[in-house]
């Protein structure tokens, strides 16, 4: 019925859009994102970025991009075989149970989340700006931490 579409995680400098597709819900909104401290005094600058970003499918190249990297990520971890990966990867995230004493020394490199401290599992994020290098070189400092 409603989306949050937050621009500033995949490329925009910052901004979030409502899309509500049942206009039933959206009456009442003008009034309410003034209330929410929603309504920014300079809010053309943030649409502005809008419609770059809505132009010529800008933040679906960035979005795919993204996921091409948590994939490329996950394939090269699966090779690891003292990680296992948890969950299909179907967006921008990769998650994974990493030993708990690898975890420090990889997030004085890297930073990521601890997604759950009882099974030491992790989640990695990739996003539009993550390269095949910057991928490549976590693999291979998650190999050289492992050996």
């Amino acid at each position: 019925d409603v989306l949050s579409f937050g621009g500033t995680k995949n490329g925009m400098m910052y901004g979030e859009a409502v899309i509500f597709f049942n206009k039933e819900f959206s009456t009442d909104f003008k009034y309410i994102r003034k209330q929410g401290m929603q309504l920014a005094s300079k809010m053309r600058f943030i649409a502005a970025q809008f419609n770059r970003y809505l132009t010529g499918d800008l933040w679906l190249k960035n979005a795919s991009h993204a996921n091409n990297m948590a994939k490329l990520l996950a394939k090269e971890v699966e090779k690891i075989p003292q990680i296992k990966i948890t969950q299909k990867v179907e967006s921008n995230g990769v998650f994974a149970i990493v030993p708990k004493e690898y975890i420090p020394v990889l997030q004085k490199e890297f930073f990521f989340y601890v997604w759950d401290e009882d099974t030491s599992e992790v989640r990695w994020m990739t996003s539009f700006d993550t390269t095949e290098e910057d991928v490549r070189l976590f693999v291979s400092l998650l190999k050289r931490v492992v050996r």
